[in-house]
């Protein structure tokens, strides 16, 4: 069945099965990789995209659910690479392997879209549930906290 989504600002109708998970149309039909696939249980985070500004896991959202929905895949948090997670990502050198970054930017992004301010709690809580094997929390918080202290910037969809 043919679904609408509109993806990073991009309106784009897919024609695939309605229990497919959104992760797998985003990697595999709309060709975005920057979304991964880490745990296909909704544990890792690894997926994690914006629904209808929320984040969501998207390896367990089925497409039917996203239909006529606006998502945001890490491809279209900013058209130029210059969201304030992104560039404070860099600036701490978060990363090590990066496999769960982008699934970490996404779910910092909503945070920091319901809470410009976070404290130390309320970042524990919106991370909770992206994991990183690399062990990197101590810098994944420093940069959300480095982040939340730049001029704030709504999400600018990347017309991709």
């Amino acid at each position: 069945m043919p679904y609408t989504l509109t993806v990073n600002g991009q309106t784009k109708t897919v024609d695939v099965p309605g229990d497919m998970p959104l992760l797998w149309v985003v990697r595999d039909v709309l060709n975005l990789k920057g979304t991964k696939f880490g745990c296909g249980i909704g544990q890792c985070g690894a997926c994690t995209v914006h629904l209808r500004g929320r984040a969501v896991r998207s390896c367990q959202t089925p497409v039917s659910m996203a239909a006529n929905a606006t998502i945001t895949t890490i491809e279209g948090l900013s058209p130029d690479g210059t969201h304030p997670l992104q560039v404070a990502w860099q600036e701490i050198d978060v990363p090590q392997c990066g496999y769960c970054q982008a699934g970490q930017i996404m779910s910092a992004a909503a945070l920091l879209q319901t809470t410009p301010k976070p404290n130390e709690d309320d970042i524990d809580r919106a991370m909770s549930g992206n994991v990183c094997r690399c062990g990197t929390y101590l810098r994944i918080k420093e940069a959300i906290q480095k982040a939340a202290s730049m001029p704030p910037r709504p999400i600018q969809t990347a017309q991709r």
